[in-house]
């Protein structure tokens, strides 16, 4: 299975350059908001067919909130969603463009196995 995490803070449309996994599995999960510097975060997780490095054809989105205080290393992290509507809800135009773009610069053809419902994830409205 490939799979790939683009970490964005909530209304920017270009990634950090850590992950999900670097940012918040090594923190601790924050037990109340008092005293903390809180930022928002979307977390992208693209899955599909193929090895670690090379998809042969994407399948999955699932998508989830974050918020995190990055100078205490904790924060809360909202369970995956992976419907749809929720994922078209949750995505910013500006990171729909910025996934499609790199998936399609990455992996053309792997973007191009891709079944219809997968893609129009990341249409602009």
């Amino acid at each position: 299975m490939w799979k790939k995490n683009f970490l964005f803070r909530a209304t920017d449309a270009t990634p950090l350059t850590e992950s999900e996994n670097e940012l918040f599995h090594d923190t601790e999960p924050a037990m109340d908001s008092a005293g903390l510097t809180l930022d928002k975060f979307l977390s992208v997780w693209v899955q599909g067919d193929g090895e670690e490095d090379k998809p042969v054809t994407f399948t999955n989105v699932y998508v989830r909130t974050a918020t995190l205080d990055v100078r205490k290393h904790v924060g809360f992290l909202q369970p995956l969603q992976g419907r749809s509507h929720q994922i078209k809800q949750m995505l910013t135009p500006g990171q729909k463009h910025f996934l499609r773009d790199w998936l399609q610069t990455h992996a053309p053809q792997a973007w191009e196995t891709s079944e219809d419902h997968f893609r129009e994830l990341f249409e602009t409205e």
